[in-house]
């Protein structure tokens, strides 16, 4: 059977090729809407498919980008990438969706398997584990953008959250609310990941504020199916902690199964607050008090951020190099 060609579709549409091209890019300025229709009617008549690979020669484009996510089971993460994927179909973009697993060996894999594909630009949310390969693509100056995750002596352009106000409000609601044992439990901290860092610096600062002593034992980072065991140890302390600050929603998760298993009442045998908006928060009982991240300004920020890269036209908006978005603490009935 005859692959239907553009000529084919013009010469049907007794219009131009030209014409017909620019009813495929969508420029429609200079066309009235009965050719419009008449070339619509004659693509679906003909069903005429684009040659994707041509267009992409001609305007040298694949009009495809990578995102290239640390750990997918962040809800963070996915609502992220549900917006990401938004912002990029509005402007005739797919997206190509990775999985690091938080495993340098894996995000490198991607990162090469998209170059190698030719995407425009590539979205990472960095595990820190490939500082050479990122420097490439620098010194290559191929588009790409940090999500979430920033990486010390790199000039790339980051999107993340402002981590220090985010542990700040917590502790200071549990302040608030009369806590002054106050413990936080992140996930590991190899390779020093920054939101987990920036949190826990946060998460002292506030307690300095308040004039609250730093207690050591009361600060646990570990792999999340270590979680449990570290909440063991907690309510093993000589004086447990009254409140428990779960860095992000991975940790939420298990201090919630924690607390089930253990008989524990929220919050009146530990009052707990998490880092990360999740779908449960506003139904589980009692009602999860959060931190939330603004995603569809984050998402919508990166996106720019990239295209504008990838456009690489005079006289862009100049961004600055990290942009740290404000968080929202969401009260709700675990921290009274």
């Amino acid at each position: 059977m005859k692959n239907i060609t553009i000529s084919d579709v013009a010469k049907h549409a007794n219009v131009s090729k030209s014409t017909v091209s620019q009813f495929l890019n969508k420029r429609y300025d200079y066309m009235s809407e009965k050719t419009r229709k008449k070339i619509e009617a004659t693509i679906k008549e003909l069903n005429y498919q684009p040659n994707i690979v041509a267009r992409s020669l001609k305007q040298k484009s694949t009009f495809t980008v990578g995102v290239v996510v640390a750990n997918i089971l962040h809800t963070f993460s996915t609502h992220i990438i549900r917006a990401i994927e938004d912002f990029f179909h509005k402007h005739d973009f797919h997206i190509i969706v990775c999985n690091a697993d938080d495993q340098p060996e894996k995000e490198r894999k991607y990162i090469e398997m998209l170059r190698a594909k030719q995407v425009d630009g590539i979205i990472i949310f960095p595990t820190g584990g490939n500082i050479d390969l990122y420097e490439q693509m620098k010194q290559d100056e191929f588009p790409i953008v940090f999500m979430d995750r920033t990486i010390e002596h790199i000039e790339i352009e980051t999107v993340m959250l402002d981590n220090h106000l985010a542990a700040q409000l917590a502790v200071n609601q549990f302040v608030q609310n009369g806590y002054n044992r106050i413990a936080i439990v992140t996930t590991s901290i190899i390779r020093n990941i920054s939101p987990r860092v920036e949190r826990i610096q946060g998460y002292k600062d506030a307690l300095n504020s308040h004039g609250i002593e730093v207690n050591e034992a009361y600060i646990k980072t570990v792999d999340a199916d270590q979680i449990s065991l570290a909440l063991t140890e907690l309510f093993q302390c000589k004086t447990p902690p009254q409140a428990i600050l779960a860095g992000n929603d991975i940790v939420l998760i298990e201090v919630l199964k924690f607390m089930k298993e253990n008989n524990k009442q929220i919050p009146e045998d530990v009052a707990v607050i998490g880092i990360d908006e999740v779908p449960f928060a506003s139904f589980y009982t009692p009602p999860i008090t959060t931190v939330a991240q603004p995603t569809t300004e984050m998402a919508q920020q990166a996106v720019e951020r990239l295209l504008q890269q990838m456009k690489k036209e005079e006289g862009q908006e100049q961004f600055p190099l990290i942009q740290r978005f404000a968080p929202t603490l969401i009260v709700r009935s675990s921290c009274l």
